[in-house]
């Protein structure tokens, strides 16, 4: 090798590792920023806006009565029943016990043309075996759970997984069986306005994060709603 390739090849060589360290470095960050459970955006910013953009809107009115949860439960229909096949979803698996590695809570409402609808008890549970309380039904155990799961028809999400990461309001409608995007929630069609803890989402629907004590608000068509929010009680 003479003087001159030997240069080359230092200098060929020093490139790669830099380029591997910088590759792996972005691999690790981007590691980090799932693991620490960051919602999507820039810097973790969340496309939200003021309501006051919407104009006028219906006050919400009553919610319900408690149910097992401690958590109204709509006095509104289903929305749509559960359809849990028990087959890996969006990359979430359906496994034979709870995971509680992380463990956290988010509550969704939803309204069609200003009328409530209950969220149903039993998506993301397969073969679901129901509990009587004095509150109603509690789905206490099943042949599976995949990690974004409900077990009272209150709009309590349980985010029960063996890993920390952020999962999105989309992979909840996907394991329910439902479609969820700008002009459909369920079998609900329409122009779909979406609320995150008050404010309004101005993202695709699909991409809202359940983190701790969200409180998404999902409405179709019109008179528009204005975002419900619920005491989340001890232990949720």
């Amino acid at each position: 090798m003479t003087r001159s390739t030997h240069r080359r090849w230092w200098a060929a060589s020093i490139a790669v590792v830099v380029l591997t360290g910088v590759s792996l470095g972005v691999g690790l960050s981007a590691r980090r920023t799932e693991a620490a459970g960051k919602p999507p955006g820039a810097g973790g910013t969340l496309p939200l806006e003021s309501v006051t953009s919407l104009g006028r809107l219906v006050p919400p009115g009553y919610a319900g009565a408690i149910g097992p949860e401690r958590v109204p439960i709509a006095v509104g229909s289903t929305l749509a029943p559960p359809d849990t096949t028990g087959r890996p979803t969006d990359g979430i698996s359906c496994s034979t016990g709870e995971q509680v590695a992380y463990h956290v809570h988010a509550h969704l409402t939803v309204f069609v043309r200003g009328v409530a609808k209950e969220v149903p008890a039993a998506i993301g549970i397969a073969n679901p075996q129901a509990q009587n309380t004095p509150q109603g039904p509690f789905i206490g155990s099943g042949s599976c759970f995949y990690w974004l799961h409900t077990h009272a028809a209150d709009g309590i999400i349980h985010v029960e997984s063996p890993v920390r990461a952020t999962y999105s309001l989309g992979q909840f409608f996907d394991i329910w069986g439902e479609p969820l995007s700008t002009n459909k929630v369920g079998p609900a069609t329409g122009t779909v306005t979406a609320f995150y803890d008050g404010q309004r989402w101005t993202g695709n629907p699909r991409e809202i994060p359940l983190i701790a004590h969200a409180q998404i608000q999902l409405d179709v068509g019109s008179p528009i709603v204005a975002p419900e929010s619920i005491q989340f009680p001890n232990g949720l």
